[in-house]
């Protein structure tokens, strides 16, 4: 299309003369674009600190965000005023602010105070009208607030979960209770024998020798006697069971105890509070023993305690107490049993749909002291009894098992401190004989985080990839992103580092990302380097930048899907620090790592590096980090140091080509290889690392290669994510097609065609976990070349929408919230011709470009585009 009318349709699609566009495109059997008008705005997702309606708000200057919606194409905000009030009495009056910005609009009044409810209410003025939308927060308690609440537990080491009580009266009508809570480990409180929220595995998890996380819950209390009760669970603050990366030896390692305040405000202005002391009682209960990985022992003779006594004070953690920014952990689903069989006399197996994250829950009657035995696992043994194996031999104390003992009722009984990853489940010892089918159902658990993107094609495959990706990354979302529900249960940070982009356009998970980012940074050593795992209990200090980048990568993950660029200025010292001290210990620019690509099609199923040289990774990386903290640094104002770390990324650059590139070949060799190497090739190519002079050959040298090997891939965890974005970027868009829809090993479509309902550690049968999201990264390139949609800058400001993928399917639609609101696309076939209907919303634009067609920048609205 010439130049002019190139212009002109951008000028066109940010103008309200529509109507002429598609006629004169209709004419020319072009392009078409109908925006859809029916002018209506109104605010949503009113939010502070990107929390709806937050409980226990610890930040001195919260941020406000709401989302714009019209009806009305081309609708931009164009300022706002908002008021913070509390108790009806103004605090912050922002005034008239022209700014078309709806998120991350921070406070600017005088001091909050702290343990107070604020309400909060936003006028907006947009080019279509006004609307206006409003909240409320409450702010964290200081420690004055805490009014002496100490810590409590039980004194002694014996392994039962305690049981706490406390008997409290309300003597008048109550406008709101509050109940506060803090715990090493975890605290399962009801009052009056109900659950005061529905979260699980509550309070979140972190170094407690670092943070603390608090929880807040407003709960109902009418005029009369209470009791609440707690049930302390172990969690990670005292696991017993000792473990390959020592849990048990944390250094903040203790009993269970919890800190707990309830504020009680009455309707007629009093406001009375109750604090853990020695004033509350202690027993041991039903739950003998607790233990994140071997499972739990619950005996129902000791539904109530023998006997009570004085609660004793603890020392407190040495964190410091901190909201609890994530979504807390829920049973968010009940999956029914599809079959039970015996495959050997007296051992039953209960299958389930699907590999979950969670627990079972089960219907039993017996004779008092007979003891039900079961066993999770994600497989079955030839035999047909469930692999509960240990197989690294990790765990000392068992694994992944729970044991019930009757009092001679029935019970309907699920562990409150453990979860597992399984499919089936093992029952032994079951009184009666056969259990019915609904005698065991599972729970899947996990953070309670939306789902708020969606992909969908007319490709099975590409559908059942999508969907058990999802379903496998929440899977591993339990406070942190871990590293399968079922063996490990850690925060690796390679691998929350690769999933990053995923979680970020499938999920509302910016906030359970910047919170571990903190987790990440927690863990620095005095060198500046971070761990392995986060958080840690010491374990891990060896030299990986592909891991360790974790934490340089994240923070701008953050900024670009999210607009967040709190973490940025957070975290930018230590990465500075950190990625310094990373190239100055890699002699002449070169890099090593422990980490490479790891679990390649041709690496040990139980876990293993590529046979290729490392360096070759561990130098990309580094010189990925290099240009990541330049382009942070300049975004938050410090050229002159943004300079400094290119200048160094130079230097690697040159000194990586030198030792690993021959030009010949056009290819990269390192020392040691098991042949050529896909990985070493598109991770140069992914990093920018390849003169431009040979990019083309490179990349056709990759997609030879896959050629060579049958249309397959041949990449670990780091490459997978690059292969097919870095194929159809360089005009191997059939080599990329055929790797992702490809059904034999090494694929994901392999895992399908083995009964697969999640995603695998390792691309062989024989892999150890099925339930691991590292090589489920094709999900990236679903969203951005199959469907066509990425962000072009910070929050999806400014979107694109290019399908590249057309040639070999009908179909491909694709959606993400962003700070602005949804932005979506979905393509189709239709007659010969490409037609798309694509979601702007207010705020953002998109850039446009269908096959063989224009490039249209849109304003916000909701559009049709058809190419002839």
């Amino acid at each position: 299309m010439p130049a002019f009318l190139r212009a002109m349709l951008g000028y066109l699609a940010r103008t309200e003369v529509v109507t002429l566009l598609l006629r004169f495109f209709a004419a020319c059997a072009w392009l078409a674009f109908v925006p859809v008008a029916n002018a209506a705005i109104t605010l949503a997702t009113p939010r502070v600190e990107r929390t709806e309606s937050p409980t226990y708000v610890d930040v001195k200057q919260p941020r406000f965000s709401w989302v714009v919606r019209s009806d009305a194409p081309g609708t931009v905000q164009i300022g706002y005023r908002l008021v913070v009030s509390r108790n009806g009495s103004t605090v912050w009056d922002s005034g008239e602010v022209n700014d078309p910005r709806p998120f991350d609009i921070a406070y600017a009044g005088a001091p909050l105070s702290p343990g107070e409810r604020y309400d909060w209410r936003v006028d907006v003025r947009t080019s279509d009208g006004t609307a206006e939308v409003s909240s409320h927060f409450d702010t964290a308690l200081d420690e004055a607030g805490w009014h002496d609440a100490r810590w409590i537990g039980k004194r002694d080491d014996t392994l039962p979960a305690p049981l706490l009580r406390k008997t409290f009266r309300v003597d008048g009508p109550v406008k709101r209770a509050t109940l506060y809570v803090a715990a090493g480990g975890y605290a399962d409180i009801a009052i009056d024998g109900r659950p005061v929220n529905d979260a699980v595995l509550s309070p979140g998890f972190t170094d407690y020798d670092k943070r603390v996380e608090v929880v807040a819950t407003d709960i109902a209390l009418s005029p009369g006697s209470h009791v609440l009760d707690a049930e302390l669970g172990r969690g990670f603050y005292g696991l017993t069971n000792p473990n390959v990366w020592h849990w048990e030896r944390a250094p903040w390692h203790g009993k269970p105890r919890l800190r707990a305040l309830l504020r009680i405000r009455y309707a007629d202005g009093r406001v009375s509070d109750m604090v853990s002391d020695a004033s509350w009682q202690v027993g041991d209960g039903p739950t003998r023993l607790d233990d994140l990985y071997r499972g739990e022992i619950y005996d129902a003779r000791f539904v109530r305690p023998d006997a009570w006594a004085p609660a004793s004070e603890l020392p407190a953690p040495r964190g410091k107490l901190v909201a609890q920014t994530e979504q807390p952990i829920r049973v968010i689903d009940t999956l029914a049993a599809t079959e039970v069989t015996e495959p050997v006399p007296g051992t039953y197996v209960f299958a389930f749909p699907r590999v979950i994250a969670g627990w079972a829950t089960f219907d039993v009657s017996g004779p008092s002291g007979a003891t039900v035995v079961a066993r999770y696992g994600e497989k079955l043994l030839a035999d047909g009894t469930v692999d509960a194996r240990d197989e690294h031999h990790y765990f000392k104390n068992g694994f992944q098992t729970d044991r019930m003992t009757l009092a001679g009722e029935r019970i309907r009984w699920h562990p409150r401190f453990s979860y597992k990853g399984f499919r089936y489940v093992q029952v032994d010892g079951w009184p009666g004989g056969k259990p019915r089918l609904d005698a065991v159902t599972a729970q899947v658990v996990h953070t309670d985080i939306a789902i708020t993107g969606q992909f969908d094609s007319d490709q099975p495959l590409l559908n059942w990839i999508h969907h058990a990706t999802v379903d496998t990354i929440l899977n591993n979302l339990h406070s942190i992103p871990t590293d399968t529900p079922m063996y490990e249960k850690n925060g690796w940070t390679g691998d929350g580092m690769l999933g990053t982009e995923m979680f970020l356009r499938n999920l509302d998970a910016d906030r359970l990302l910047a919170e571990w980012l903190r987790d990440i940074a927690d863990t620095r050593g005095p060198d500046g380097a971070p761990l392995l795992i986060a958080p840690n209990p010491g374990w891990g200090r060896v030299r990986a930048p592909t891991w360790h980048a974790a934490y340089v990568f994240i923070p701008w993950w953050l900024w670009l899907y999210e607009g967040d660029r709190r973490p940025m200025e957070e975290h930018i010292e230590g990465i500075a620090r950190y990625v310094a001290m990373e190239d100055a210990r890699s002699p002449a620019g070169i890099a090593d790592t422990e980490l490479g690509d790891w679990v390649s099609p041709d690496a040990d199923p139980a876990g293993e590096n590529a046979p290729e040289d490392k360096r070759v990774a561990a130098t990309t990386y580094l010189y990925g980090m290099q240009r990541r903290t330049a382009d942070m640094l300049r975004v938050l104002g410090d050229d002159a140091r943004a300079k400094t770390f290119d200048a160094r990324a130079e230097v690697v650059k040159k000194a990586f080509n030198a030792r690993f590139l021959d030009r010949s070949q056009a290819a990269y060799r390192g020392e040691d290889d098991r042949g050529y190497r896909q990985a070493h090739n598109l991770l140069a190519l992914s990093f920018g690392l390849v003169p431009d002079d040979l990019i083309t050959r490179v990349a056709a040298g990759v997609a030879a290669d896959a050629r060579g090997r049958g249309n397959h891939l041949d990449t670990g965890a780091l490459a997978t994510k690059v292969i097919l974005p870095i194929l159809t970027a360089t005009g191997h868009a059939d080599e990329a097609w055929a790797i992702a829809t490809q059904t034999t090993f090494p694929s994901w479509g392999f895992w399908r065609a083995n009964g697969a309902t999640s995603l695998w550690e390792h691309w062989k049968l024989a892999s150890r976990s099925r339930g691991h999201y590292f090589l489920g990264t094709i999900d990236d390139w679903l969203y951005a070349d199959v469907a066509g949609l990425r962000p072009l800058a910070p929050g999806w400001q400014r979107f694109e929408v290019r399908p590249k993928l057309t040639a070999f399917l009908g179909r491909a639609s694709a959606s993400v919230m962003t700070p602005y609101g949804e932005a979506s696309v979905a393509w189709r076939k239709v007659a010969g011709r490409i037609e798309a209907d694509v979601v702007v919303p207010v705020g953002a634009e998109a850039v446009v470009g269908l096959p063989g067609g224009p490039d249209t920048v849109m304003g916000s609205g909701r559009h049709h585009l058809s190419l002839h």
